[in-house]
């Protein structure tokens, strides 16, 4: 049996209609497509299905984090597929290489996640942490959802706004690994585990998320002025900006903390937390991927 999970409002709720993409390509006529929000234990739920079952995750890097957050992936026998289906799909981007954009097999990529906590609460994430100007977007498109149901959010607009007049600096302490630095003028400073956020833009191109070490990266981007940034972020797209060295400063570690002098919005895999003074995230080096 193949069981084709979907999230119904991932994709602008497009996601649903999106999801009968996965009837033409597994060739099988026996399948079953789940509502993944009419589901009340969803880890009880799989416990029913055989190994020898195939399971399709149909959505957005936000289904997938519920996922993650709901069950003990590490531990499922059976195959995962992914089918993107969500508004961004940054987890797709990264693992998806060469750009099939067809059902990827993901078990591997579900035993070596790293946890993130943040006011009170611990949460496992795939993509990365936000903070800054890029968990300001993910507040700012939350507002348009809700002016807008059903209309595609343009997060790069956000970000123009937000870089030219509406977004103010931060002060920050970054520590990683025990060894503590301070930065000022701060526009963000995400935690990232992969190497894409915010719909495509390649906010950590030296990330890899299958490391041995079990290293995430974090990219602090601190500047006094608005117009290099501005430039900067013409090239995040590509992976470039990281060039700016005198704007950019990539680390890398397993445990970071992150503090800001004022709140912020945060994000986890998109998903939005307001009023943020402290995150920290840890990724155990153990795991073996």
């Amino acid at each position: 049996m193949i069981y084709v999970m979907y999230n119904p409002l991932a994709g602008n709720r497009t996601c649903e209609e999106a999801c009968k993409g996965v009837g033409e390509i597994f060739a099988s006529d026996d399948k079953q497509y789940i509502d993944l929000l009419t589901i009340d234990d969803l880890e009880q739920y799989i416990r029913q299905f055989s190994p020898e079952d195939q399971i399709v995750v149909c959505g957005g890097d936000g289904t997938l984090n519920y996922l993650i957050n709901h069950i003990n992936t590490a531990e499922l026998e059976q195959d995962i597929f992914y089918y993107p289906g969500g508004s961004g799909n940054d987890f797709y981007h990264d693992v998806d290489e060469e750009g099939t954009n067809g059902v990827y097999r993901i078990n591997m990529y579900l035993k070596c996640i790293p946890v993130v906590k943040v006011k009170g609460m611990k949460k496992l994430f795939l993509n990365g942490i936000g903070y800054g100007i890029d968990g300001y977007c993910c507040e700012e498109g939350d507002k348009k959802r809700i002016v807008s149901p059903g209309k595609r959010v343009n997060y790069s607009i956000i970000a123009l706004k937000g870089l030219v007049y509406d977004f103010k600096r931060v002060n920050a302490k970054v520590t990683v690994d025990g060894v503590t630095k301070e930065y000022h003028n701060v526009w963000m400073a995400p935690t990232m585990n992969g190497r894409y956020f915010g719909g495509g833009m390649k906010c950590a191109p030296n990330q890899d998320r299958m490391n041995e070490d079990g290293l995430v990266s974090v990219i602090v981007v601190h500047s006094r002025f608005r117009l290099p940034v501005l430039l900067a972020f013409a090239s995040v797209y590509k992976g470039n900006h990281i060039r700016y060295k005198s704007l950019v400063t990539e680390l890398f570690g397993s445990d970071i903390t992150i503090e800001f002098d004022r709140p912020t919005a945060l994000q986890i895999d998109g998903e939005t937390v307001t009023d943020v003074l402290k995150y920290e995230v840890h990724k155990d080096k153990k795991i073996i991927c």
